[in-house]
């Protein structure tokens, strides 16, 4: 059975619907969803990442290049770039997007996952790192994403718009330059684009390919290009307040939990009670 047969029975035959969400982060998905299902539909707010970064504390990274590096650079200046790791780009449009980076000359950070089978020698195009050299910094491991964005020299976000991404770039109030791949992450992309917090790298609308001179025309408009950057920036500043809300989405907690027992006891209260002699 596929994941989306198993999606597709669990919400047929459930009673009650979470969601990791909350109105004042999306208010529209959560009318949709109600009216499309007609069933509940719980908010269980953005479960934030924990305050000291999660696996790794900041303290624990001092000497890691990558964040020395960042500790080099002017405030605000540096786009960090980082598509996750379930999905991996093709070596061609990791070529792309290096040349994209390099066109449009702002520092970055890039935190670049290997495509499968392919040689060290190959990930970028030739002469890249030497081209970029002192102003850009390609990571090829594990970094510490939140720390990342909470660094004062990170201006903003490249991301794949996956939840988690999403979260942590406006917690930390970063516009973002969005460049979805699969599954939530284009619906998601489209949704923070209508709130104007950043902007969508430019796609084929035949097979959702990207080349160099629309990421370089995103990470301008958001990073260099003043007049789109303060409306970004603006913005962002403002989600930044919802997201931020920790009270907020441990109340969506507390209420999920209280929703549960709701259902648990409504649900037996027609069961007789059991026999004390059993």
């Amino acid at each position: 059975m596929s994941v989306g047969e198993r999606c597709t029975l669990a919400m047929d035959r459930c009673t009650i619907m979470a969601m990791r969400s909350c109105p004042e982060w999306e208010p529209e998905p959560f009318r949709q969803v109600v009216t499309f299902m007609k069933k509940p539909l719980v908010p269980l707010g953005l479960q934030l990442p924990s305050p000291d970064g999660g696996r790794r504390r900041a303290a624990e990274m001092v000497d890691d290049a990558t964040m020395q590096w960042l500790d080099a650079q002017p405030p605000d200046s540096v786009v960090y770039v980082a598509l996750g790791s379930e999905v991996p780009l093709r070596v061609e449009l990791v070529h792309e997007l290096a040349l994209g980076l390099e066109l449009a000359g702002t520092r970055f950070l890039w935190a670049l996952r290997k495509p499968c089978g392919v040689d060290d020698s190959d990930v970028f195009p030739l002469g890249f790192l030497e081209q970029t050299h002192g102003h850009g910094h390609v990571a090829m491991g594990w970094v510490p994403q939140t720390t990342i964005l909470a660094h004062a020299a990170v201006g903003a976000f490249l991301t794949h718009c996956g939840r988690n991404s999403l979260v942590e770039g406006l917690l930390f109030g970063k516009p973002l330059i969005m460049l979805p791949i699969i599954g939530d992450q284009g619906p998601n992309a489209r949704s923070m684009e209508g709130n104007m917090v950043g902007l969508q790298v430019r796609r084929d609308e035949n097979d959702g390919s990207f080349e160099r001179h629309g990421v370089a025309a995103a990470v301008r408009a958001v990073m260099v290009e003043e007049e789109t950057r303060r409306v970004f920036v603006t913005n962002t500043l403002k989600m930044q307040e919802i997201v931020a809300d920790r009270e907020l989405h441990e109340r969506y907690i507390d209420g999920f939990i209280q929703q549960l027992i709701f259902h648990v006891a409504d649900g037996n209260s027609d069961t007789a009670a059991p026999d004390s002699s059993s």
